[in-house]
C-alpha cells in the first residue's frame, strides 16, 4: 500500500494503539501529525514521516487551532484517526457528574471535534477515511465500565451516522473495536484490579486475558493492522461498520 501524499491525522498518537496506527500509517508513506497532551512524549516516539503537536481534544479551540495548523503545513487531512481516549471504571453509584463529563468530554466529545474539524479540509478532496478508535466496550455492557460504555457506543453511534451523510460519496467511516490490548492502560487496570478486589498482579492480569476470546492479550500492531486495511482502495465498500479485534466476535 502506498499512502504517498496523504496526510493523517492521529490523537493520542504517543503511545499505545494511537501511535501503533501512527507507525503504520507513516511506514506506508503517510505524512502523520500525531497529537496528545505532551508535547515531550510525542517528540520522542516521532519517527519518519510523524510530526507532533500538542492538542487536548476536550478543548474545541484547540482541536479547531491544531488541526488548521497541521492542515497548512501539510494538506487536507484525508485519513482522521480520532483515537484519544481514557479508560476509567467506576461503580454506578460511585459515579459523579464530574467523573461523568470527564469521561464524555474526551471519549465522545473529543471524538466529534476531531471528525467534524478534520472534514473540513477532507472535502476538498477525492479521498478519505475516517478510523475512530471505539473498544469492545462499545458494543456490550461492562461491569464497573457504564460511563466508559456509554461513550464507546455513542462513538460508534455517531460514525454510523456520519457514514449516512456522506453515503456514495468517496469517503469512509468506520470503528476499530478492541479488546484488551497491551499497552499501558493494562498495566494502570492491573493496579487497579488488585487494590480493588486483593488479587495478585498476575491474577488481575489473567481477568483482562481471559475477557478476550482466545485468551491473550492483543498487540497494538494488530490495531495498527486494522486501520491500514481501511485505507486501502479495495476497502472501499466497508463503511459504517464495526470492525472487532477480540480474539472471536463479541
Amino acid at each position: 500500500m502506498d499512502l504517498t501524499g496523504k496526510h493523517a491525522l492521529v490523537t493520542g498518537g504517543g503511545t499505545g494503539i494511537g501511535l501503533a496506527i501512527a507507525k503504520a500509517l507513516a511506514g506506508a508513506g503517510a505524512e502523520v501529525t500525531i497529537t496528545g497532551r505532551r508535547q515531550n512524549v510525542l517528540e520522542d516516539v516521532a519517527e519518519a514521516n510523524m510530526f507532533p503537536a500538542a492538542m487536548d481534544v476536550t478543548d474545541e479551540a484547540q482541536v479547531v487551532k491544531v488541526i488548521d495548523d497541521a492542515v497548512a503545513a501539510r494538506g487536507p487531512i484525508q485519513i482522521c484517526v480520532p483515537n484519544a481516549g481514557v479508560a476509567i471504571g467506576k461503580k454506578l453509584h460511585k459515579t459523579d457528574t464530574e467523573f461523568w463529563r470527564q469521561i464524555m468530554a474526551t471519549n465522545l466529545d473529543g471524538v466529534f471535534f476531531t471528525i467534524r474539524e478534520s472534514m473540513r479540509s477532507m472535502l476538498t478532496t477525492d479521498w478519505g477515511r475516517v478510523i475512530a478508535v471505539s473498544s469492545i466496550a462499545g458494543l456490550r455492557g461492562m461491569p464497573g465500565g457504564g460511563a466508559y460504555a456509554a461513550s464507546k457506543h455513542g462513538v460508534i453511534g455517531m460514525v454510523r451516522s456520519i457514514s449516512e451523510d456522506f453515503m456514495g460519496q468517496p469517503y469512509t467511516f468506520n470503528s476499530l473495536c478492541p479488546g484488551y490490548v497491551d499497552t499501558d492502560i493494562i498495566t494502570r487496570n492491573v493496579e487497579s484490579i488488585s487494590q480493588r478486589s486483593g488479587m495478585n498482579e498476575e491474577q488481575a492480569r489473567d481477568v483482562m486475558v481471559q475477557s478476550n476470546r482466545h485468551k491473550r492479550l492483543i498487540a497494538a500492531e494488530e490495531v495498527g493492522a486494522a486501520a491500514l486495511w481501511l485505507c486501502d482502495n479495495n476497502s472501499g465498500s466497508v463503511n459504517g461498520q464495526e470492525i472487532q479485534i477480540a480474539g472471536g466476535k463479541i
